[in-house]
């Protein structure tokens, strides 16, 4: 889409959890396609923009796309010089100036559902908000999820997106984005139960945490496994409780950055550029 603006380019990479560059021509002396400031995004098989066309942009686009495939890869100028000595594997641009091109990696973000939006649902979602990444907060009671009660989060960095529901909530996790790590923490343990058995049966998700007492886990492990026909190691997948181990207060704070501590180590067990365009298997409504 030619008319589409980098910005919405850049957007749409991200809410469909692909990788790109964002490249910005940095600075230019004498004669040149483009202005310092023209901006081009690459994508895995598209491009959005123009930073002039011809040998520039073709390298740009060259690079760019090496640079999605590299996990973890960092910023880069690239120098152009303009004139018909200096020819590249695209051809010559003989404008007669120089061009320095910033090439800046988009990297996919994290994604986390919060299922359950009490007291330390709201706390986890503060801290989270914190971070780049899109958070998703849902919750059946209409009163959790109130702009009041969320007005705490004005200031995310996060994209926060809330879901009203009196569905199940269950049925939302096919259209969370792909590699969302979710979080089940609700008031009613018959919903946490089949969270944790709808959440086992859609393929695509990340990490999958429940809160609770071991007594809980060892009543819905046996349920899983006998109503649900889930194996062990399916099961396993599962973790609680959640939070990092030492840290054992109760107080609603206190659980949510012991929760949110240990997520952020899951995250840097994952490479975000490495997350696949479409996940094979994922369930569709």
């Amino acid at each position: 889409m030619p008319d589409m603006t980098w910005v919405a380019a850049v957007a749409r990479l991200r809410a469909r959890r692909e990788s790109g560059v964002l490249v910005t021509v940095a600075t230019v002396r004498g004669h040149a396609p483009r202005r310092a400031g023209a901006k081009l995004v690459v994508g895995r098989t598209e491009t959005w923009g123009s930073i002039g066309g011809g040998n520039i942009e073709a390298v740009a686009i060259d690079r760019a796309r090496e640079l999605i495939g590299t996990p973890d890869a960092a910023p880069e100028l690239m120098g152009f010089a303009l004139n018909d000595k200096v020819t590249s594997r695209h051809g010559v641009q003989c404008c007669g100036g120089a061009v320095s091109v910033l090439l800046e990696p988009l990297p996919v973000v994290q994604a986390v559902a919060i299922f359950g939006v009490g007291h330390v649902g709201l706390e986890l979602a503060r801290i989270l908000a914190r971070h780049d990444l899109d958070l998703h907060l849902i919750d059946t009671r209409p009163d959790m999820l109130t702009d009041e009660r969320l007005d705490v989060l004005a200031d995310a960095v996060a994209q926060v997106h809330v879901h009203h529901t009196l569905l199940l909530p269950e049925e939302l996790l096919t259209e969370l984005p792909p590699g969302t790590h979710i979080l089940i923490m609700t008031h009613d343990h018959a919903e946490d139960a089949a969270l944790c058995d709808a959440a086992l049966r859609t393929a695509g998700l990340g990490s999958i945490g429940l809160i609770g007492s071991a007594a809980k886990w060892a009543r819905f492990r046996k349920r899983l496994a006998t109503e649900g026909g889930h194996d062990a190691a399916t099961i396993d997948r599962i973790k609680t409780p959640i939070g990092m181990p030492g840290i054992t207060g109760k107080e609603p704070a206190t659980i949510a950055v012991s929760v949110a501590a240990d997520l952020l180590r899951t995250f840097e067990q994952d490479c975000p550029g490495a997350m696949p365009d479409t996940v094979p298997g994922r369930r569709s409504r």
